[in-house]
């Protein structure tokens, strides 16, 4: 199948308009099914990727409580939104060469408080969080590089054929679906929520099962794991963070990737552990809502924001 086809590009566009709630022009998208039988085929794959791709979406829709959460409500899963941001995927993945048969490591890269959904040719995906890169074999899509920041990866299972990710000097194989990953700093973070994940196969060769937290010190061969609600798993797609005794720098980074706004450590604050749990909309909307929640000190600096400890 060539995916650089533009009967495949008019496929996952119509995919888009279809899923816009106020889409009317029903009669334009009939007429250009019938045009071509082609054409039909190609919306029924587009269909098919979407489906396969908001099932594990839909599974996970659970909501933990934030401290800045005053009515607390189950995540209400939407196929037709989850498809938009789908087949809008496919759109840019056509025009960049994603797909097998065109060669080479394509990177995908997204700016603080962007995320982006990316279908791969084998029925996998991977939602790539704010501020973060990816590297994508065109030939493989079997195997991926994390270079930068975080990504949940709903993985087809094949045990032919293990999904394989490169994290630094670190390397994952999928021995399962769904798992979180996070480049840190200072740390490698990977949690899983379905199936399981083997961590330096050739080395520690240590298995996270679903409900688990592997956490690395980059540059050792240190590893911690504990128990992760399986819930939190990827909840940062929902516009939720959750932390445990992560330093102030670790979160202002994570703040700034969700937001899109400036964070930063006061340097005598850098290395203090805190821990909650928070909704990223009411930080967005006042930064400085953060310090009560907390229990420290934020103050604008310049065009960006200080966290510091009392």
């Amino acid at each position: 199948m060539q995916h650089d086809d533009p009967i495949d590009e008019q496929a996952a566009a119509w995919a888009v308009r279809v899923g816009d709630p106020e889409f009317a022009d029903w009669d334009g998208f009939t007429a250009w099914l019938e045009r071509d039988p082609a054409h039909a085929a190609a919306y029924d794959r587009v269909a098919a990727a979407v489906a396969d791709a908001t099932e594990s979406v839909a599974s996970h829709a659970a909501v933990p409580l934030a401290a800045n959460d005053d009515a607390p409500t189950p995540r209400l899963f939407s196929r037709r939104g989850a498809m938009v941001a789908v087949a809008a995927m496919l759109v840019i993945a056509t025009s960049i060469g994603l797909w097998p048969g065109q060669g080479g490591m394509q990177t995908i890269a997204t700016a603080p408080g962007e995320t982006r959904l990316i279908a791969l040719a084998d029925g996998s995906s991977i939602e790539l969080a704010g501020d973060s890169r990816i590297a994508l074999d065109s030939d493989n899509p079997r195997f991926a590089a994390l270079e930068q920041g975080r990504g949940l990866f709903t993985i087809t299972h094949d045990e032919s054929d293990p999904f394989v990710l490169d994290v630094g000097t670190d390397r994952l194989v999928d021995a399962g679906t769904v798992f979180d990953v996070q480049l840190r700093a200072a740390a490698l973070v990977v949690a899983v929520a379905e199936g399981a994940v083997i961590f330096n196969p050739a080395t520690q060769d240590v298995r996270i099962e679903p409900g688990q937290l592997l956490e690395s010190t980059r540059g050792t061969d240190r590893f911690v794991v504990r128990s992760i609600a399986r819930e939190q798993v990827g909840e940062w797609r929902t516009g939720r963070l959750t932390f445990e005794s992560v330093s102030i720098a670790q979160l202002a980074a994570d703040l700034t990737s969700m937001s899109g706004i400036a964070f930063a450590a006061a340097p005598a604050s850098a290395g203090v552990e805190v821990s909650g749990s928070l909704l990223i909309a009411p930080i967005r909307a006042d930064p400085a809502s953060l310090g009560p929640l907390l229990g420290l000190d934020v103050r604008r600096s310049g065009s960006g924001w200080v966290i510091e400890a009392r």
